[in-house]
């Protein structure tokens, strides 16, 4: 590394300037480090969507986890751009695996959550460091940089997670009006699980490519920081300016020694050069002395401000060698400190130590047994001794009323004979009828202020799959007829009423 060949002005910067370094150095660079990321981390996402198909949350879990070994790659590129030698694609691609080497597996277990990874990534990678070297070269380093670090992580996830959500956003609303009304939110509920796979994994695609933009940045953003650290620990700006001085003062030091060798000198002219050390007999001869001379200086340096003599008188208490006396000592403070050495003050100590604790014990007792009842209701698994209050069941629920007596006797024929005239009544009676059914007959807890959905998974904890799928159709045609205005076509509409007889029999009402 030499610091002459930065391409960056090598200075002292504040945390935040040092940041923005980071993100003009990233967009130097940029074609680099977008495509050799996409080339090394779009196969591996890839290939864990394939593999772990049935659960893309996992998936993308694991793409997030290995960051970490993906980030070595664009340090690489930007430490060597940094000083004038920047690598081809082909070149950093082939440097990868060999990035991977050094403490992998420390980077992917216990450090893989530190807030401050892309500040302390360069000393196991660019410095080579590890053990008890690696830790005092943290704890330098994190002296004054460890809340810069951290915030840039902090900000880098949230400013990660907009990105994602504003792409998923862009992608919705470039979809056609066409398919936006075909994906309503009852499609959804009523759609199998397995038929929006592919819409998961599309939206962790999104986050692959969100990364490929905006994680060269965050590791260049952290290894500014680190130059900055380094560049005050070391100071690099000084050593820098002694360089160039050196390189602009080498002719002129050229001509001198050219100019000292060209003067003729003789062994003769050396030899009759006087004596000049201080302990020559020709300054012992002088009025001021050399050794006059020390004796002054040693007075000067004994005396104010050079060293200043402070006398401090203290007590001591408990200490194994004691303090003087001198005669300067109360006799009030003693008879107070012979009375604290007293075995009596040591009972008495732990009585008031006694009183103290069971006055702390005792309030929790008392908070114990003025909270009782609350703890009984939220701690104690026993049941309770009085009887439960049996909750009147709900009358109505979506607006509909549920009791039974307002129900026809045969709610398929009353459906059937509705269908015509009025259908939103006949669906109305179905679902109706059917709320009525799972709050009677199957004790189902069913709130006012329950959803459609929510009705749909306690029908899924019945474990009924007939029951749940008419549920499904109904509950979705219901939803279309209550809030979209939509009407069921007229082979659906026979196809519900057999449904109903097929589940609860010919004219089931009660």
């Amino acid at each position: 590394m030499r610091l002459s060949d930065a391409s960056a002005v090598i200075r002292p910067r504040t945390n935040w300037e040092a940041m923005d370094l980071g993100v003009l150095l990233s967009q130097r660079h940029r074609y680099l480090l977008m495509t050799s990321w996409a080339i090394v981390t779009l196969p591996i996402f890839a290939l864990l969507s394939l593999m772990l198909w049935d659960s893309p949350s996992l998936a993308l879990f694991l793409f997030w986890w290995l960051k970490p070994a993906f980030d070595r790659l664009p340090l690489y590129i930007l430490s060597k751009a940094m000083f004038g030698e920047t690598p081809t694609l082909k070149q950093a691609l082939r440097q990868w695996p060999r990035l991977l080497q050094p403490q992998l597996l420390a980077s992917l277990t216990w450090r893989r959550l530190s807030l401050s990874r892309s500040f302390l990534m360069p000393v196991v990678q660019l410095e080579g460091l590890e053990g008890e070297a690696r830790q005092q070269r943290l704890r330098v380093l994190l002296q004054r940089n460890a809340g810069a670090a951290q915030w840039l992580t902090i900000i880098g996830v949230h400013l990660e997670s907009a990105l994602w959500v504003g792409l998923m956003v862009l992608f919705y609303m470039l979809l056609p009006l066409q398919v936006e009304l075909d994906w309503g939110w009852q499609t959804l509920i009523t759609a199998a699980v397995q038929e929006w796979r592919w819409l998961e994994h599309l939206t962790n695609a999104f986050y692959a490519l969100v990364l490929v933009v905006w994680e060269p940045i965050y590791v260049a953003c952290g290894f500014s920081l680190y130059l900055n650290r380094r560049t005050r620990l070391e100071a690099w700006d000084i050593e820098l300016v002694f360089r160039r001085l050196r390189q602009r003062l080498t002719p002129v030091v050229t001509l001198l020694l050219i100019a000292i060798l060209l003067v003729p000198t003789t062994q003769s002219v050396w030899a009759a050069e006087p004596d000049m050390s201080p302990d020559s007999p020709r300054l012992l001869e002088q009025p001021l002395t050399s050794q006059a001379s020390r004796d002054s200086i040693k007075a000067i340096l004994e005396q104010p401000p050079f060293k200043n003599k402070e006398t401090v008188t203290r007590y001591r208490f408990g200490e194994d060698k004691p303090a003087t006396d001198n005669g300067q000592t109360p006799a009030w403070l003693k008879a107070l400190f012979s009375l604290l050495d007293s075995q009596r003050f040591g009972a008495l100590a732990n009585l008031i130590e006694v009183l103290l604790w069971g006055a702390v014990i005792g309030a929790i007792g008392l908070l114990i047994w003025r909270y009782r009842d609350w703890l009984q209701a939220f701690v104690s698994r026993r049941p309770a001794l009085h009887h439960k209050v049996t909750r009147p069941l709900p009358q109505q629920a979506f607006g509909l009323d549920l009791n039974r007596e307002t129900l026809p006797a045969d709610i398929a024929a009353s459906a059937e004979s509705l269908w015509q005239t009025n259908p939103r009544e006949a669906l109305g009676l179905l679902y109706r009828a059917l709320l009525s059914h799972l709050l009677h007959d199957f004790n189902m807890a069913l709130k006012p202020a329950d959803t459609e959905g929510e009705v749909l998974q306690r029908v899924e904890q019945l474990q009924q799959p007939a029951l749940l799928a008419f549920s499904k159709n109904l509950t979705g045609h219901w939803q279309n007829m209550a809030y979209g205005h939509r009407l069921p076509p007229a082979h659906l509409q026979q196809e519900l009423c057999d449904g109903w007889r097929s589940l609860f029999g010919p004219g089931a009402a009660r």
